[in-house]
């Protein structure tokens, strides 16, 4: 017994050990190198890279990924053309004799596109009711649905926005801090903000159905979706996340990056004729953003609009955006403002 007690875990630190020494072995096999490297490089860049095999490993195949997405590697070039923005990892995943080793590298990617800068001109004004703390904003047949926010004064409501009448209001459970929404196949999704909870609700009778829960997006901002019936989805940060629109799960996200920085706090989203409009918390802004990659295209100054509303305490930043199939028109309101605008975007 004495021997076996010995024995046991001396084998067990020599096995462990050596598990470790060979994880170690394994990971300083092979090393990636970017020549001529830079902090940041565009979608317009070349990568020149070699991969270097220190151990003289016989290889079999080699496959190059950024981030998850797999990447065409040509002799030991790779165009960044058409590639998701933003902070990436390039790693060259190598195969020998049922063996996999690794080598990685960092690489942000930049738009390569300075955005286009816009203006707006006030078309009409409307009645809002000033103590909606504007969340989400979006059209469905010419009625107008809104989401608003803060404990115990969350809302979900269906408004007539030429007079601004709330014809019809959900009033959320205390616990519930209310976010975006948007509208598809007849249901209306609603975000919370940090309670991991989305609300999904009859449009028809704005009877709640059923609900979802968020995957690695933490948090609730904005909702929007495509022709396609993709969901997008912001989370406060710097990413917009794609949703499947049956199951509300997070099938991949876009960071959003301009030619020289990304863009947090990305909160409010609105789809308009291909294009994410999303308001960036805490500016009277709207960045115009390429879905497939994250490149800001574009930025709306709607900076003073807050001005031409009724100043008092509990007045907040721009923060609601809806597109009703006018070339050019958007309709914008925000927190606890009792305006909302029907704006003519113009190009400076």
């Amino acid at each position: 017994m004495k021997i076996y007690n010995v024995l046991v875990p001396t084998l067990l630190l020599l096995f462990l050990g050596s598990c470790g020494n060979n994880s170690e072995e394994k990971k300083d096999a092979f090393s990636l190198e970017i020549k001529d490297s830079k902090k940041t490089y565009t979608t317009e860049d070349v990568l020149t890279i070699s991969l270097t095999n220190k151990k003289n490993i016989e290889t079999d195949s080699i496959i190059y990924f950024l981030n998850k997405d797999r990447v065409e590697v040509s002799g030991n070039t790779l165009s960044l053309s058409g590639k998701k923005l933003g902070e990436k990892i390039l790693t060259a995943k190598i195969y020998s004799d049922n063996e996999e080793y690794e080598a990685s590298q960092k690489v942000t990617i930049l738009s390569s596109i300075k955005p286009k800068l816009y203006t707006y001109k006030v078309l009409e004004t409307y009645p809002h009711d000033i103590n909606a703390y504007t969340q989400g904003l979006e059209f469905e047949n010419d009625t107008l649905y809104e989401s608003t926010g803060q404990y115990k004064e969350s809302s979900l409501r269906k408004t007539d926005y030429k007079t601004g009448e709330v014809l019809q209001k959900v009033t959320l459970a205390d616990q519930y801090f209310a976010e975006g929404l948007t509208i598809l196949n007849n249901k209306i999704y609603q975000l919370t903000w940090r309670e991991n909870m989305g609300f999904i609700y009859n449009l028809k009778t704005m009877e709640q159905t059923g609900t979802f829960v968020y995957g690695q997006s933490k948090e609730g901002w904005g909702l929007c979706h495509d022709a396609e019936n993709n969901i997008y989805k912001s989370d406060g940060t710097d990413k917009i996340w794609t949703l499947n629109s049956n199951t509300l799960a997070e099938k991949d996200y876009i960071e959003i990056f301009t030619n020289t920085s990304k863009i947090n706090s990305v909160n409010e989203l609105e789809w308009v004729e291909g294009k994410i409009y999303a308001n960036v918390y805490q500016q009277g802004s709207i960045a115009i953003i390429n879905p497939s990659n994250g490149a800001v295209e574009g930025v709306i100054d709607l900076t003073d609009l807050k001005d031409k509303v009724t100043q008092h305490p509990k007045l907040d930043v721009l923060n609601g955006i809806a597109y009703n199939g006018e070339p050019n028109i958007l309709y914008i309101t925000g927190k606890n403002w009792d305006k909302l605008f029907k704006v003519e975007i113009i190009q400076k």
